[in-house]
């Protein structure tokens, strides 16, 4: 199998098993954080793209907040995926880490590639801006969360199990993640697509409790 034929096995593969997935996880997540990832590799001066266009497709195959915590759920069927169509040894065991530590919540963790930089640059940018927003709170709906309650403050400091327990509502994210988002960006082209997406989600959360407290500006 040749790589293009492999690439648009793994997408058709991918846009089945995600055909049932809450939006903002779903394919046109995929699709998005593949072209975001390919252009910051052209930017970077990245050639060899199988790791990053096999990452960016099968990284939310199984997402661990939508299979009760399961970490290891998503490299194991990427990992499968893959072996049935003789994908190389050693490329299968990058993609499968790269699922592993990809998360926001793994920074810290032992493991680091260009490829995975790469990929965790361009999850994150599609996590903000306007984008981003419509995501938020999209997942707040589909977990029945609150908009905002002035009397639950953010916590930005989280550790990972805090994180991933939190119900607290969807405002609170920004505080919490997505405005963090920012300077966590490892490449130079992402971190110039973050701030524009970091200003406006600034904007929108201002806005937002501008019209909460019933603020009104009427020139």
């Amino acid at each position: 199998m040749t790589e293009l034929e492999l690439i648009k096995t793994t997408k058709q593969f991918v846009k089945h098993k995600l055909s049932d997935a809450e939006a903002g996880h779903d394919w046109f997540h995929i699709q998005r954080v593949y072209q975001l990832a390919l252009h910051i590799a052209q930017k970077e001066g990245i050639n060899d793209l199988l790791i990053i266009k096999l990452g960016a497709l099968l990284h939310d195959i199984a997402d661990a907040k939508f299979h009760d915590g399961n970490e290891d759920l998503g490299p194991q069927i990427a990992g499968q995926f893959l072996e049935k169509h003789a994908v190389n040894d050693a490329v299968i065991n990058e993609v499968k880490l790269i699922i592993k530590h990809i998360s926001f919540k793994t920074e810290a963790a032992s493991y680091t590639s260009d490829d995975l930089k790469i990929l965790q640059d361009a999850d994150r940018l599609d996590a903000m801006g306007a984008i981003g927003i419509a995501r938020a709170f999209n997942f707040g709906g589909y977990k029945n969360r609150a908009l905002y309650n002035p009397e639950i403050p953010s916590k930005p400091q989280q550790s990972k199990a805090e994180y991933k327990a939190s119900k607290a509502p969807t405002l609170n994210h920004f505080d919490e993640k997505l405005l963090l988002l920012k300077d966590q960006m490892h490449t130079k082209s992402a971190k110039k697509i973050a701030q524009k997406r970091h200003n406006y989600m600034l904007n929108f959360v201002e806005r937002f409790k501008q019209e909460w407290y019933l603020q009104i500006d009427e020139a």
